[in-house]
């Protein structure tokens, strides 16, 4: 099982409150009958001592007396009787004082119930319980300095029988308000902790370098200036990993750069002037021809012209050619690694040479795949696929199909293009990147091929570290390249 703050707080609240309703039921369970009896003796005390200042005042014999005794057994819920020094009766209270004259005379002879129980004794009068369990009264009875003799009676209930009822009702009560305010705390931890799973949500796709999550929750409190900040450490993030991928880039090039420029060099020049031998070659040929006046008719000149402006068109775009191969090859160009959807970069360069392939009786076909957002150069990714795509139209034969797949997995896409038509030598095969290596020169030399695009391919996916390759078919050849994918939660 995951671990849960809003279970945790859940259960912490429940917890909390479940053990405070048990805590004050166990002191409703031992201390309420204390509590009651300590209740009901405060009651006769007070009455004892409203009777003690009536006795003593000056209107003891007259009807202010009865009414203040009235009163005293209205309020304490009391029985009272009360005798003089000669035993004559002064008041007997409506409720049952006739009992309690002769339970007190009892009481003044000295005679006293089995089931008596003397809870406190003072100057001047006694505190005790009498009576059957679930039948008790408190009792207090004594004599005066006046002389008066009295006798003040409260029945108890059944203390224990009210208690048991008092804590059933409690546990029912407690019973139900915890699976209550369990509800209501469940709902409100739930509310509470959103902004917190949230926040964990986006920390996890921050874990695996995807910067697109952010938060939006309002919550109004701290967890929004958390929310705000990681919000900033995600966008700090995603631009230093561009920029340490960058940077990672550039070491490991510079790691090999000194021990390629001298070959480099020596290889550049060397291929450089066999290409370019044979194009100043005709261009020198036919500028003679055409200064001894060797043809004077106008097509021949037309001719001659047009082959020297062909092949000079030739040298420039194999020049240009070559000085992008020379700035890859000696490390001038730096790779600026960027996060960048692929399927909308092919997209666009498939769109834009439509008109090519049209022109050409081509079928392209590539499926509508969801955006795949990668680590690369992206614009020497694009130079990537336009060799390899210009490449296939160059070489389409048969079907006249154009294949573009991508296939994601492992942390890595590859993007295939496959064209229909003859497979390459396997002799070939090892020797395509090589620059200025033409599997067939007649067909190179027909579209104007310079033999350096595929040189080109290699040298920008040797500058980013990823693979590349091709594969042969039965009915045409399939060119490839791989590059990291940016980590999805």
């Amino acid at each position: 099982m995951r671990p849960s703050i809003r279970r945790q707080f859940a259960l912490i609240f429940i917890g909390l409150m479940a053990g405070i309703i048990l805590m004050c039921w166990l002191i409703n369970s031992i201390f309420l009958e204390e509590y009651y009896t300590r209740t009901k003796r405060n009651v006769i005390y007070d009455a004892y001592t409203t009777i003690a200042q009536v006795t003593g005042s000056d209107t003891y014999s007259s009807e202010v007396f009865q009414e203040e005794l009235d009163n005293i057994c209205r309020m304490y819920s009391i029985t009272v009787a009360i005798i003089d020094v000669n035993s004559q009766t002064r008041y007997l209270s409506e409720n049952g004082g006739d009992y309690l004259e002769n339970k007190l005379i009892g009481y003044i002879f000295g005679f006293q119930p089995a089931d008596l129980q003397i809870l406190e004794e003072g100057k001047d009068y006694t505190i005790q319980k009498t009576g059957p369990a679930g039948n008790q009264s408190l009792e207090m009875y004594g004599r005066l300095d006046t002389g008066i003799s009295f006798i003040l009676s409260t029945p108890m209930e059944s203390i224990q029988e009210s208690a048991k009822i008092a804590n059933r009702f409690f546990a029912y009560v407690g019973c139900l308000g915890t699976i209550a305010g369990g509800v209501i705390i469940w709902f409100v931890c739930r509310k509470m902790t959103k902004p917190i799973l949230e926040l964990n949500r986006i920390s996890e796709r921050m874990v695996h370098l995807d910067f697109e999550a952010k938060y939006h929750d309002k919550a109004n409190n701290e967890i929004d200036m958390l929310g705000g900040n990681i919000n900033k450490l995600s966008a700090s993030l995603e631009e230093s990993i561009s920029e340490l991928k960058t940077a990672n880039n550039e070491l490991q090039k510079d790691i090999e750069k000194k021990e390629k420029i001298d070959e480099m060099r020596k290889e550049f020049l060397s291929n450089v002037s066999h290409e370019l031998k044979t194009p100043i070659a005709l261009i020198q040929g036919y500028a003679e021809g055409l200064k001894e006046g060797i043809n004077d008719d106008p097509d021949s000149r037309n001719f001659y012209c047009e082959v020297i402006m062909d092949e000079a068109a030739k040298m420039n775009h194999m020049v240009k050619k070559l000085l992008t191969l020379n700035q890859l090859e000696f490390g001038n160009d730096v790779v600026s690694m960027e996060r960048f959807d692929i399927v909308a970069l092919l997209k666009n360069y498939i769109q834009s040479a439509g008109i090519l392939t049209k022109q050409n009786g081509i079928e392209v076909r590539m499926k509508d795949y969801a955006p795949v957002y990668v680590w690369a150069d992206e614009y020497k990714t694009e130079e990537v696929f336009m060799n390899y795509f210009s490449n296939a139209v160059n070489h389409c034969a048969g079907d006249k199909i154009i294949d573009v797949k991508l296939e994601n997995g492992d942390g890595r896409v590859r993007v295939s293009v496959f064209n229909t038509g003859e497979p390459i030598p396997e002799d070939s095969i090892d020797h395509i990147w090589e620059k200025f290596y033409k599997v067939d020169k007649a067909r190179t030399r027909e579209y104007g091929g310079s033999g350096v695009g595929l040189s080109i391919v290699k040298a920008i996916m040797d500058s980013m570290n990823q693979k590349y390759g091709v594969e042969n078919y039965t009915n045409g050849v399939l060119f490839w390249f791989e590059l990291e994918t940016v980590q999805e939660n």
